[in-house]
């Protein structure tokens, strides 16, 4: 251990009992129950922590501001998340009973929804829109331009962001 790692170690725990009750209270209020609270709660620090230089924590003027931006983030992807579940849980519906997917099939299938989301998540609205339009409606780029009130060139260059990050995403798996 180098010399700074205890002092921040003693402000990130010093962040967490200052703010966690307070954090799960936030969240709470928005989700409705309390176990979703706690898990997203845990998810913000996690990603708080992961994104902490050590002379960080120190210098937030406003941390719960700052906690309550991370936190509404994850907010949003949770609730897209659930919005993402019910409407594949409705397409299953809609399927003749001889074409439904088993159990398993499903809970296979929404894990790769989840990861392909969260694999997404991280490109511009237009951009994740764009690639969904050609991979899974099977638009031609030119019909993707006309629909987004963009040029053919844009959605390429959405298209080519969107390859780099299924390639990126690729190769982090790959080792």
């Amino acid at each position: 251990m180098t010399g700074g790692e205890p002092t921040l170690q003693q402000d990130i725990r010093a962040l967490y009992i200052d703010h966690h009750g307070w954090l799960c209270n936030f969240l709470r209020k928005k989700l409705g129950n309390s176990f979703d609270a706690a898990d997203l709660a845990h998810d913000t620090f996690i990603r708080v922590l992961a994104g902490y230089r050590q002379a960080s924590i120190p210098m937030l003027r406003e941390p719960r501001a700052y906690l309550t931006t991370v936190a509404t983030r994850l907010l949003i992807n949770h609730f897209e998340r659930k919005s993402l579940e019910r409407a594949y849980e409705e397409s299953l519906r809609l399927l003749p009973e001889t074409l439904a997917p088993s159990v398993e099939e499903r809970a296979i299938l929404l894990e790769t929804l989840h990861e392909l989301d969260a694999l997404l998540d991280a490109l511009p609205p237009k951009a994740r829109t764009a690639f969904l339009l050609s991979q899974l409606e099977g638009l031609t780029y030119e019909e993707i331009a006309v629909q987004l009130q963009i040029s053919t060139r844009t959605v390429t260059r959405y298209m080519a962001q969107g390859f780099r990050q299924c390639l990126h995403h690729m190769l982090a798996q790959a080792n």
